[in-house]
């Protein structure tokens, strides 16, 4: 029973560890599938941030560019242009150019990144020095125009074009200075997200082969148990076969012995009587009534011992006094012709039990103690027995001791105590026998109550 609850236990364990085990192996996959989507997610939004924010940025910094470059061409043909309608022409697209110039100036700082905040500053105020330069323009004439219109255009228009042109385009480099280390900071991101997706990969590789060595361990184990398992089914069922054959041997000569009564004793005796009635009747024909009086008394004594015979047969068989008077008297009476027989001194002792006790229970103990005494008898050559009977509320106890020679209980086990054990293991009980060579013997059996009984009191001895 204690080997079965011990492997029910084992089980349990066993399965809430393979439970956390797989559990754990889920929730890190789990984790390892969210944790990927969410820096894929990222990755995704930090590169479309960049890219997005460089495409606006260009955008805005080709119009600047644009509207500079078209500014130069604008100024050159308002410069050497002869006729005033036609110059006014190219004024105003110039100024269209230069208020699309202004917008996208307003536009850039939104955009512009801490790198490219020195150069744009830059930028701004040499337009806005390119600007002032070219106001005195408009207001000349058509002949100033031609006479200073190209010296104009050498020296201040071309010139401050190409620098700002040029700063436009150190600008750009900047522009994409910056999407190189968004690229960078993306490869960062993403570097990070792998050496944490080979954390968790490894984690659970680790712990999977931890579950696979531990699966297959306990599945070894299981089979190693199976098959000691079966070994012992094997053997249990060899002890089963060897104990069914003694007990029809024990059950035969039990036959036997009961047989050899009936005919030693019971069948010679009436065949006695049977004589002494023949003598009886001659003797009664002749007139000899002083000798009928005395054979007519012996057959009465031979009557009396022959009854008294069958009456003990019965009670060792099954004694009508445990139905009629209750365990502890059955045991007294027990107690009694044990020690009428065999010499043996032979102490009841009974602490509060209750003669409502299930009749398996009464009979049960009845057959260990008579048992028991009939080992001490014809075993162990005690002199003294002390038979202890207990009742508690839940269980019933039995002790059993006497004085013998003893053996070893480990290895010599009779028929008798097979006997007992199987009673017991029958109720679900425990039972215990301790010896050793040369200090007697001691049985300890304990009995459960299905129903919790309360004990009689008082006592009897």
């Amino acid at each position: 029973m204690i080997s079965i609850i011990r492997n029910r236990a084992l089980a349990a364990n066993s399965r809430m560890v393979l439970m956390a085990g797989f559990g754990g192996l889920l929730l890190l996959m789990a984790f390892a599938e969210f944790d990927g989507m969410q820096a894929l997610t990222q990755i995704q939004g930090i590169n479309d941030e960049i890219r997005e924010g460089f495409l606006r940025r260009t955008r805005v910094l080709d119009r600047i560019r644009a509207d500079l470059y078209v500014s130069g061409t604008y100024v050159r043909d308002y410069l050497l242009e002869p006729e005033s309608g036609k110059a006014e022409g190219h004024r105003y697209s110039l100024l269209e150019s230069r208020s699309d110039m202004d917008a996208a100036l307003g536009e850039y700082p939104k955009l512009v990144n801490s790198p490219e905040a020195g150069p744009f500053q830059v930028l701004t105020q040499d337009l806005a020095s390119y600007w002032s330069v070219l106001d005195p323009v408009f207001a000349w004439s058509a002949a100033e125009r031609r006479r200073e219109g190209y010296t104009f255009l050498r020296d201040e228009v071309f010139p401050r074009r190409t620098a700002m042109l040029g700063l436009a385009d150190q600008i750009r480099a900047l522009n994409e200075a910056q999407l190189n280390a968004g690229k960078v900071r993306v490869e960062a991101t993403f570097s990070q997200f792998r050496r944490r997706l080979t954390l968790t990969l490894g984690l659970t590789i680790g712990l999977g082969l931890l579950l696979a060595a531990s699966s297959m361990r306990r599945i070894l184990g299981l089979e190693k148990q199976t098959a000691a398992n079966l070994d012992e089914i094997l053997l249990a069922r060899e002890e089963l076969k060897a104990l069914s054959a003694r007990l029809v041997e024990a059950q035969e000569e039990e036959r036997r012995s009961i047989s050899r009564e009936l005919h030693d004793e019971v069948g010679q005796t009436l065949t006695g009587v049977l004589v002494e009635m023949a003598n009886l009747s001659t003797l009664i024909r002749d007139g000899k009534l002083e000798a009928v009086a005395e054979m007519a008394a012996g057959i009465k004594h031979e009557v009396e011992n022959s009854i008294s015979v069958v009456r003990n047969m019965a009670l060792l068989l099954r004694p009508s006094m445990l139905d009629d008077l209750g365990l502890i008297a059955a045991l007294e009476w027990q107690a009694r012709e044990v020690s009428k027989r065999s010499g043996l001194w032979v102490k009841v002792s009974a602490d509060r039990v209750s003669e409502e006790l299930p009749e398996e229970h009464k009979t049960c103990i009845y057959r260990i103690v008579q048992e028991a005494l009939h080992n001490c008898g014809q075993h162990a050559s005690a002199q003294h027995v002390e038979v202890a009977v207990r009742q508690e509320p839940d269980r019933l106890r039995l002790s059993i001791h006497d004085d013998g020679r003893g053996f070893d209980a480990r290895r010599q086990r009779g028929m008798g105590l097979l006997g007992i054990e199987e009673r017991v293991n029958h109720l679900g009980g425990s039972f215990t026998v301790d010896s050793t060579a040369g200090s007697g013997t001691s049985i300890e059996v304990v009995l459960p109550l299905r129903q919790p009984m309360a004990p009689p009191g008082g006592e009897t001895a």
